[in-house]
């Protein structure tokens, strides 16, 4: 269904439910009892009657914030008529329409007429009440930022070093590549999937939703001006993310777009070509791969931390020595590091080509042992028995595409036509059904990308879990806002850096420009914060001057 029909409709539900639940209330305050059924408009009337700013009631409907909105709104109208005892804000809080029709239902509803003089509790009371609703408010307004316009993300892994390190927190621009209207319009606000963890540890299957599963609207994209590029850092929802089936609930990732909707992506000893050239490099793009280095005596990783910042690394001891495994190394650190003198060898690691990169996870039953693919950790498709250093050539579907389907090509189309188009597609006996009909071609609907880490070897990428839809990207980041080495813990490292320090020279640099000395934008939080302070000292300055007069 259209995503404006079916918000309608939602919109419709709730408020023939408004007004089934108060029309009589609102015929009290002297309005057409018809009044109360009219979207909007209703909410407008309260917020006038109950002497609030009337322009709220814009956010009545609106995804996320429309719940929240609604709720405050049916408090102001309870407390109009009285009703303004915990109890009866709690009724109001969790079952609006059914409480606020007992009231409306009642006897003789009437109107709290607002006392002259009011007792020292009450003007205590009056306080409270501003308060909570300046919260509220402030609350909203985050939400709407958060939701509408910009979303703080955090980089708690290394799948782009350096480009983007682990401890940066960025602000991504959501209208990017055309904003992308919510999908669970009903959710807790700044929660990404779920609540907190509350069941077996590892297992998020289990823990509570943030959202309301079963309101849920289709995908819609507005203002699509431009789509990802090649080279761009995008935010995109985790593909292939088996808790949440809510497209914009799925894990936000953050890689590199190394391949756009009908190019030919493929690796050859580590190294990407896409059509058949050598990828670009940009300048802020510091490209990593593993190595394995084996030393006489043990290395001082402690202070190649402290000179390179990052560096996971499993240490090993040997009989002759130490074996250390670098997760990633640049070019430049990888020279570096082997002119140590505990150094005897330092090799990058490269997989070999035809040795397929397939995990598995073993299931006990009884005395049964089971072995299955694991699909998670294993290269995609897992029937081309490529690695991630030897992988393709693979064409990225484009919208349009006509695809054959048979027994090959199934494991590299399955996902985009069960998952991502949303069909139901069966293999049966070796025959393929969409839909249930018997199907050798089918048409791609939307277009797909591959998003790499520059990490390339410690990097949980499209190798992986294969394409990304469009439907599924968020936006890309624009800046970096704050820093902090050693917040996050590597549990694949032995070493971790020591104790957490503010990165000062990453703070409002721009991310996705390309460049390798990107410019430092601090001043500009800096004049916004003592505009914003300032003005609000400059405005308290002045009210007390005309109190005094």
């Amino acid at each position: 269904m259209d995503y404006f029909l079916t918000y309608s409709v939602y919109v419709l539900i709730i408020s023939v439910l408004m007004g089934l639940s108060t029309w009589k209330l609102f015929k009290i305050m002297g309005y057409n009892p018809l009044f109360a059924f009219v979207p909007f408009y209703n909410y407008y009337i309260v917020l006038k009657e109950t002497g609030h700013s009337k322009w709220w009631a814009i956010l009545s409907y609106l995804p996320i914030i429309g719940p929240i909105m609604m709720t405050v709104f049916h408090l102001f109208l309870m407390s109009h008529f009285g009703k303004s005892s915990f109890v009866q804000k709690l009724l109001t809080i969790i079952l609006p329409f059914i409480y606020m029709a007992s009231v409306n239902y009642s006897k003789d509803p009437e109107v709290q007429k607002e006392e002259l003089y009011l007792s020292k509790e009450e003007h205590l009371e009056k306080k409270k009440d501003t308060f909570v609703g300046s919260i509220t408010f402030a609350v909203v307004f985050a939400t709407v930022i958060h939701i509408f316009v910009t979303q703080p993300f955090g980089i708690p892994t290394g799948s782009m070093e350096r480009t983007l390190m682990v401890g940066d927190f960025l602000f991504v621009n959501k209208w990017s590549y055309g904003y992308r209207m919510p999908m669970r319009p009903v959710a807790i606000p700044f929660l990404q999937g779920t609540i907190m963890d509350t069941g077996e540890k590892g297992n998020p299957k289990d823990d509570p939703k943030s959202y309301a599963e079963g309101v849920k609207l289709p995908y819609l994209r507005l203002l699509q001006l431009k789509k990802p590029k090649k080279n761009d850092i995008v935010v995109f929802n985790y593909p292939q993310d088996s808790v949440h089936t809510a497209i914009d609930r799925k894990d936000p990732y953050v890689k590199r777009c190394v391949a756009v909707a009908g190019d030919v992506l493929e690796f050859r000893a580590g190294k990407l070509f896409i059509n058949g050239k050598p990828e670009q490099i940009l300048g802020d793009q510091q490209m990593q791969h593993k190595y394995i280095a084996t030393t006489g005596s043990q290395l001082d990783i402690p202070a190649l931390y402290r000179t390179y910042g990052f560096l996971p690394v499993q240490e090993v001891q040997t009989q002759n020595g130490f074996l250390y495994d670098f997760q990633g190394l640049t070019d430049k650190t990888a020279k570096e590091i082997r002119e140590l003198p505990q150094i005897i060898e330092l090799k990058e690691h490269i997989w070999e080509k035809d040795t397929p990169g397939v995990s598995y996870k073993v299931n006990a039953a009884r005395d049964a042992y089971t072995k299955n693919i694991d699909t998670t950790q294993s290269i995609f498709p897992i029937n081309k028995g490529w690695n991630q250093d030897w992988y393709g050539p693979l064409r990225i579907p484009k919208k349009g595409d006509v695809v054959t389907l048979n027994q090959e090509t199934l494991p590299e189309y399955q996902w985009i036509i069960s998952e991502y188009e949303h069909h139901h597609l069966e293999n049966k006996n070796g025959t393929i059904f969409i839909d249930g009909k018997e199907a050798t071609q089918y048409t791609i609907q939307q277009d797909y990308y591959m998003m790499i880490g520059d990490n390339r070897d410690a990097s949980l990428d499209a190798r992986f879990f294969g394409f990304v839809p469009e439907e599924n990207i968020v936006g890309s980041p624009m800046f970096t806002w704050l820093s902090v080495e050693g917040l996050f813990a590597d549990n694949s490292s032995t070493y971790q850096p020591a104790g957490k320090t503010i990165r000062w020279d990453r703070m409002f640099k721009a991310t996705n420009t390309g460049e390798l000395h990107k410019t430092s934008y601090w001043w500009v939080a800096v004049l916004i914060l003592g505009l914003f302070f300032g003005w609000d000292y400059i405005m308290k300055l002045f009210k007390k001057k005309e109190e005094d007069i």
